[in-house]
């Protein structure tokens, strides 16, 4: 049954419009700027590490992906990327590394072991980070070949492109010839 409210139109007005317009073009190219400044943390725990320093090397050149150079502290990183196995004392490490990052955060898993588990089927060995943390790209591999990691970035980068992209919530300023806003 549909009550009164459901049945009241909603009134916008051409600041509204014009505002949520400027909002979307501002969220757009805040997508593009995300999308080639990625700021990576690498967990490495495991042998994929190998696979992730020639990743990072001149012949694959990450730099024009935007995702170069690694950063040392999650604080100022907003990807993090899980190569390897994570067995279960390393788990509360990585949530705690996880919540660490600045929003808006993405992750990535590299590797089977990170993705599944791996071949690792037993008690001490988490069967994929996504039992831990969310994950927004999987590498498939053991190890993934270079060409498979560039696919996944290039694949966050679209994902991150087509997010929207919110601004900073904030009281609305009166408009001229108004009362000010008593707080």
């Amino acid at each position: 049954m549909a009550s009164e409210l459901d049945t009241v139109p909603v009134i916008t007005t051409r600041r509204d419009e014009a505002q949520g317009f400027l909002q979307g073009l501002v969220s757009k190219g805040l997508g593009w700027a995300r999308k080639y400044s990625l700021f990576q943390y690498p967990f490495v725990t495991a042998c994929c590490g190998m696979e992730y320093m020639t990743v990072a090397s001149a012949r694959y050149d990450l730099d024009r992906f935007g995702a170069a150079l690694p950063r040392f502290s999650p604080r100022q990183a907003d990807l993090l990327i899980v190569v390897g196995t994570v067995n279960c004392k390393q788990a509360p490490i990585l949530r705690r590394v996880y919540e660490q990052i600045t929003e808006p955060k993405w992750v990535m898993a590299f590797g089977v072991c990170a993705s599944s588990g791996g071949f690792y089927d037993n008690y001490a060995t988490v069967q994929g980070i996504d039992r831990i943390i969310p994950v927004d790209v999987y590498v498939p591999g053991c190890p993934p070949r270079p060409e498979q990691v560039l696919d996944g970035i290039m694949l966050l980068q679209r994902k991150i492109q087509g997010q929207e992209h919110k601004l900073i919530d904030r009281k609305p300023l009166p408009v001229v010839g108004q009362e000010p806003i008593s707080r």
